[in-house]
């Protein structure tokens, strides 16, 4: 029996090099995991529930971003699945090359949309689930660049920060009431498009999915219970 069995977990960017790690993680250890992701048929072709004793579901095709499609997920999630008890946010972009001075409006409104927006109208959506349970779990993914800026990469910086303190204001709203919210803050994450990127990094100093599933997880359980408002540190090597 898995440490997630009969717990229902939405994963957000689900079939994302991160989100796909953090729903075979959940699968693993027994939970009901309902996967969403902003294409179709993705999430399908990874054969994530595959050797699992958990249970997946799919909700595909939605735009986060969008005012008005977190609730039609929730009251979706609710017909599958029911009541949830965890939301990990994995959803995120990064753009570089422009300064601040520089900025289109469009690379901001964009980094405004993937890094905010999506994480606070899910957030709206199933808070009340999640105090309802009396338990509830929200994890966020932030950045290192969360917590100082960089040279050409303000609007990544500016939105990551800003999630860190919707992820700090919502801890504190909802302390009280059984439910904490905390920020996972990795450092290059070791993925296909990041080697693809930067060839001539070393990859051996950066953080791999699985290591920050694992914190995720760990953040998710009950062991967590007296962490909210939280910004962990996931680097990988120094």
């Amino acid at each position: 029996m898995g440490k997630f069995t009969d717990k229902i977990v939405v994963v957000s960017g689900a079939a994302g090099a991160l989100g796909r790690e953090v729903v075979k993680a959940f699968l693993r250890e027994g939970a009901t995991v309902c996967a969403l992701d902003h294409r179709e048929g993705r999430l399908a072709e990874q054969g994530l529930d595959v050797g699992v004793s958990g249970r997946l579901e799919m909700v595909e095709n939605i735009d986060l971003s969008q005012t008005g499609v977190a609730p039609k997920v929730q009251s979706e999630v609710h017909q599958r699945s029911g009541q949830v008890d965890v939301v990990v946010h994995t959803v995120g972009g990064f753009t570089y090359g422009e300064t601040v001075d520089a900025l289109s409006a469009e690379t901001w409104q964009k980094m405004l949309d993937i890094n905010v927006n999506t994480f606070l109208n899910l957030a709206k959506a199933f808070i009340p689930d999640l105090v309802e349970t009396g338990s509830g779990k929200i994890i966020t993914i932030g950045a290192k660049a969360a917590l100082k800026g960089g040279a050409k990469m303000g609007a990544y910086s500016a939105t990551k920060a800003a999630l860190l303190r919707l992820t700090e204001s919502m801890a504190a709203e909802l302390a009280g009431k059984g439910v904490q919210v905390n920020c996972v803050l990795p450092g290059t994450i070791d993925t296909p498009n990041n080697r693809a990127e930067m060839p001539n990094a070393d990859f051996s100093k950066w953080v791999s999915t699985a290591k920050i599933a694992e914190t995720i997880l760990f953040l998710a359980s009950p062991e967590s219970d007296a962490i909210t408002g939280a910004s962990i540190p996931v680097y990988g090597q120094p």
